[in-house]
């Protein structure tokens, strides 16, 4: 965070000239908030993350994020974040430029900049985690999101965050089963979280998804969509590798 907190501060002298290109930028495709008879998978662009260390460094974002389209993703998430998981906001803007689906920024956002740069970039939605952020900051930065006709994703991991996420207003939630303190993965945890989201929420169950077997049981709990990251950034064949997941049956929570 306090990494994030010196990016953000850098982005305080180009805060007139972000909004301007938000302001410029192409309209959003419309982020997938209504699910459907399968879960829809979700696609992940990065090369590193804390967790796992190094993972494809030499990943090129335009070339996977096709590859995941092609797959059948109903989305690409693209992480922005340098530091930590090799990202830049220039790989969303290349990446958004040149796929057929929505992009969702993937990030420790702070700041109603972040969401300009996101905007500027061609984002369809905007990742906002419940732990790093005040209720108050919470619900206004989702509210600048939907202005700027783009989804809040409201990540949660716990079930106390979830008053919180609830009252930001009309979001996809996310599940997130990997905890961010010890970085361990407890998939029955986001089952029994999944469990607890009023009818009417699409619901993106996030982290630990490695094959066709993790999206069947999260599909059984009530997951629209699912996330998925290391296990297809990885791969190089990223198209079969989403294919592998795509098509699975949804469940009504």
């Amino acid at each position: 965070m306090a990494v994030t907190r010196e990016r953000v501060a850098a982005l305080t002298s180009r805060a007139e000239m972000l909004e301007r290109a938000a302001q410029e930028a192409p309209a959003a495709r419309p982020f997938p908030q209504r699910p459907q008879p399968t879960v829809g998978v979700i696609a992940e662009v990065k090369r590193r993350s804390p967790s796992q260390g190094a993972i494809r460094e030499d990943l090129d974002p335009v070339s996977h994020a096709a590859a995941y389209a092609r797959g059948g993703a109903v989305a690409v998430s693209v992480l922005t974040d340098g530091p930590h998981f090799g990202g830049t906001i220039g790989d969303l803007e290349r990446v958004a430029a040149t796929v057929p689906v929505p992009v969702l920024r993937k990030d420790f956002v702070l700041d109603e900049t972040q969401v300009h740069e996101a905007r500027a970039a061609g984002a369809s939605a905007v990742l906002l985690i419940v732990r790093i952020l005040s209720a108050a900051q919470l619900a206004a930065l989702a509210r600048v999101i939907r202005l700027w006709d783009m989804t809040p994703l409201i990540e949660v991991h716990k079930a106390e965050e979830l008053d919180a996420a609830l009252a930001a207003g009309p979001s996809v939630l996310g599940i997130n089963a990997r905890d961010l303190d010890t970085f361990a993965v407890d998939l029955a945890g986001a089952e029994k979280l999944i469990a607890r989201i009023p009818a009417g929420h699409s619901v993106v169950a996030e982290s630990g998804i490695e094959t066709r077997a993790d999206v069947e049981r999260l599909a059984a709990a009530g997951a629209d969509y699912v996330l998925v990251g290391t296990s297809v950034a990885r791969q190089r064949d990223p198209e079969e590798a989403v294919k592998a997941l795509v098509g699975v049956k949804r469940h009504a929570r």
